[in-house]
């Protein structure tokens, strides 16, 4: 009886190194990426509800300044997007179109431009505002996001 023991020990170990192989074998194929604290996966970060390129010209001739805004979560690369986005997000249908048939001052305020791009909570965006005539309510709105 002493030689059943002395095989069944030696199944155990061969079992335990098969094991620890397995292991091995599958921590090499998949990587030995620490776990995240806490245990559970870490969720990705939320995609903007507003991601827009702003792109602003002072004078003809002169260079353009060019920068990207996010909100809700706010980021980008405007000098201000906190700031940017509370304005925006205040401002009620910034990118509505103009009604059509509607009497226009003929102001102008300044020589700006700012061509927007993008999309504002899932609706694309493409337009153009400028300091005068029938963009001027949404210069006033919108105005200080390009600065």
């Amino acid at each position: 009886m002493g030689m059943k023991r002395d095989l069944l020990g030696v199944r155990n170990g061969a079992r335990y190194l098969l094991i620890a192989a397995i292991c091995a074998a599958a921590a090499t194929a998949c990587g030995t990426t620490p776990a995240p604290v806490g245990g559970a996966a870490s969720a990705p970060a939320p995609a903007p509800k507003v991601s827009l390129d702003i792109t602003v010209s002072t004078t003809p001739g002169a260079p353009t300044k060019h920068w990207t805004l996010q909100c809700e979560p706010a980021g980008g690369t405007h000098p201000d997007p906190a700031g940017a986005c509370a304005v925006l997000l205040k401002a009620k249908n910034p990118f509505a179109p103009l009604p059509k048939g509607i009497m226009c001052p003929m102001i102008r305020v300044g020589t700006k431009t700012a061509i927007v791009e993008g999309t504002y909570f899932g609706k694309h965006v493409h337009t153009t505002f400028t300091p005068g005539g029938c963009d001027l309510a949404h210069w006033e709105q919108l105005g200080q996001i390009f600065n």
